[in-house]
């Protein structure tokens, strides 16, 4: 098929000197859907395209993998978190396309279009619900996986750098560090998180107090849009850069590079870890933490980890809560602000470790004191389970009765988690429109739920139907009208679109908790820049229909 490919390829090219560009464009286009019409795969269809609208045929062969390929499904799992998408009932792509350059991204869009098929983008595999790599409502679908595409060029001059999207956040943190140990960036505590997905959504990390989220530091981006083209900032204009910067992955285009802005981390950073149990008077010391840590000194940042535990050798369980902290600077002025602020805790010098910044990522990603910092070059998760999560944000602290009702809830379930992540500081600063994540000024903290299991997908329907209750039991207290949600948390509870279209009321049960107000705003420039909804999957942003768009036309001239 390739080679009757070529020879037609050839006869035009015989031709174009008595054709104007356009026709000549026209008579490719036709041939090529008369050599792909003939085809008998879909991933032969696709190689014939990628051939076809590229000078460079050779790569594209070693970069398409299907599952008659040995290494198809090594790949497909090499990156995905959620073990509930990899189970056998779980739907498979046709293929799965890896690219090696940024053109490689365009013609893969450019003929996803053109042969009608379905495309998902993975940069990281870190998708809750697995939608970088599961389509639940069409089919058939491909990956576009951008793992070989990790570029990192730092320049500490300009305090600036462009990173590849399939890059983790790891491996940008090794990058800085690698130029200055002064420098960092504001983003992930899982090192082994894809930066094209991950600043899409907000990208929170241990120093969100001191200078905000990651999306808050991005200068600049290029994307494939829906017609295959490149944009920058300057070409793509300031509303959809604006976008994607906290508007979630695979709205708007695939995201290629982002220049961020670094940031400045001192010489000596001190973290520590400080656990206790309910036995330990933890109720009151959590409840107290609630009033405190989003106030205090915006160099330090708290979070609570809180699961079950067992109670020495019994076979009772309790819940320990585990203080897990990021101080920028060192342990002695650490332990003046503790005393002065949260002395409730008991704070000592002997549970406080000085280091560098880059050993303080490791520490919080949970890696043994002695690790190298060179295991962030490896990429690899530490978190692979089966597991349902969710998300709320808190305005208010939770009193000691629906404390102590939230932990008999968790000794309910044989493995929970939830992660308590402080906001205030620089975080109070930004208002909830500088970018679409609008979880702001007066938010005390955000809570992550998880429960995790092992035993695939038999006993999922429990523990899923767990978490839901206990979502349901925290509804008096947390954020209400809308009761938010963070987008990188992703929820399927929440709603869905379904397949070819979704109006947007309904897309509104799930867009006002992730996005409240800005979800208006993000319609409209989806509606803008792809109204035929090349990207999108469960919970993507939705256009509006061309006649709702046309009308909006006349009554405004602008999107704003």
């Amino acid at each position: 098929m390739i080679a009757s490919l070529s020879t037609k390829t050839q006869t035009s090219e015989e031709h174009k000197t008595m054709l104007s560009p356009s026709s000549h464009l026209a008579i490719l286009v036709l041939l090529l859907s008369v050599s792909l019409a003939a085809s008998a795969s879909l991933d032969e269809n696709f190689a014939q395209c990628l051939s076809f609208y590229s000078d460079k045929a050779a790569p594209f062969y070693a970069s398409i993998y299907t599952p008659k390929n040995a290494s198809f499904t090594n790949i497909l799992e090499s990156s995905a978190q959620n073990l509930r998408y990899l189970v056998p009932s779980a739907p498979k792509p046709e293929l799965i396309f890896t690219p090696l350059t940024d053109s490689h991204v365009q013609v893969a869009v450019t003929c996803s279009k053109k042969l009608g098929i379905h495309l998902r983008i993975r940069s990281g595999g870190h998708d809750y619900e697995g939608l970088s790599y599961v389509s639940e409502v069409e089919a058939p679908f491909i990956i576009v996986d951008l793992s070989k595409l990790r570029a990192i060029n730092v320049d500490i001059k300009d305090n600036s750098a462009w990173i590849q999207a399939g890059a983790t956040i790891g491996e940008v943190y090794y990058r800085i560090y690698e130029k200055s140990s002064v420098h960092g960036f504001p983003a992930g505590l899982c090192t082994s998180l894809g930066v094209g997905g991950h600043i899409t959504g907000g990208a929170y990390g241990s120093m969100m107090r001191k200078y905000g989220l990651g999306a808050d530091n991005v200068l600049d981006a290029k994307l494939v849009d829906a017609n295959g083209q490149i944009l920058d900032r300057e070409a793509m204009g300031e509303d959809l850069f604006w976008a994607i910067r906290g508007g979630g992955g695979a709205s708007f285009g695939i995201l290629l590079w982002w220049k961020i802005k670094l940031v400045p981390v001192p010489e000596n950073v001190t973290v520590f870890t400080v656990t206790r149990s309910l036995e330990q008077d933890a109720t009151k010391i959590v409840h107290r933490w609630q009033e405190v840590a989003p106030y205090i000194d915006e160099d330090l940042f708290i979070r609570v980890i809180i699961q079950p535990a067992t109670v020495g050798n019994k076979t009772e369980r309790t819940i320990t809560t585990s203080y897990n902290a990021q101080f920028l600077g060192g342990a002695d002025r650490l332990l003046q602000v503790m005393k002065e602020n949260f002395p409730e805790l008991g704070l000592t010098r002997k549970d406080c470790l000085e280091t560098s910044w880059i050993k303080s990522v490791l520490y919080i990603a949970g890696y043994p004191n002695d690790t190298p910092p060179e295991v962030l070059l490896q990429g690899k998760s530490t978190f692979k389970n089966y597991f349902k999560a969710k998300s709320d944000f808190v305005r208010e602290p939770i009193p000691e009765t629906g404390l102590q009702g939230l932990w008999q809830r968790l000794l309910e379930e044989d493995s929970p988690l939830m992660i308590w992540n402080p906001y205030g500081g620089m975080m109070s600063k930004f208002s909830e429109s500088d970018i679409p994540f609008p979880h702001r000024n007066g938010t005390l903290y955000k809570i992550q739920y998880l429960s995790l299991w092992q035993d695939g997908d038999k006993n999922a329907t429990k523990h899923i139907d767990w978490i839901r209750k206990l979502y349901n039991y925290m509804t008096p207290y947390v954020s209400k009208f809308p009761r938010e949600a963070y987008v990188n948390y992703r929820d399927l509870d929440l709603g869905m679109n379904k397949k070819n279209y979704t109006s947007y009321i309904q897309a509104t049960s799930w867009g006002n908790m992730y996005f409240k107000d800005n979800f208006n705003r993000l319609v409209k420039i989806k509606t803008k820049v792809d109204p035929d909804d090349v990207f999108r999957h469960e919970q993507s942003i939705p256009p509006l229909p061309v006649s709702s768009m046309k009308l909006k036309d006349k009554k405004s001239k602008t999107w704003e």
